[in-house]
């Protein structure tokens, strides 16, 4: 093999080296988003659950006063 050969196969590792080390800080950023993403849809899910909730409270609070203000009004 000659040294130009051997010179253009190095390069080409090289290139190829850097490459795949680009390619693994992607992944690892793509793998931080993605615990972060997950974090937050766990999060809003939770706050949806909580206000569903305070929802449904307010709901049957106001259907409680609404049959209250009924009856004095039949009494």
């Amino acid at each position: 093999m000659t040294d130009d050969a051997t010179e253009q196969i190095r390069d080409e590792l090289q290139r190829l080296e850097q490459r795949v080390e680009a390619l693994v800080q992607r992944c690892r950023r793509l793998d931080e988003e993605n615990r972060v993403l997950r974090q937050s849809q766990e999060t809003l899910n939770a706050e949806r659950a909580s206000l569903l909730e305070k929802n449904e409270l307010a709901r049957s609070r106001i259907e409680a006063m609404i049959s209250r203000l009924k009856s004095m009004e039949h009494h």
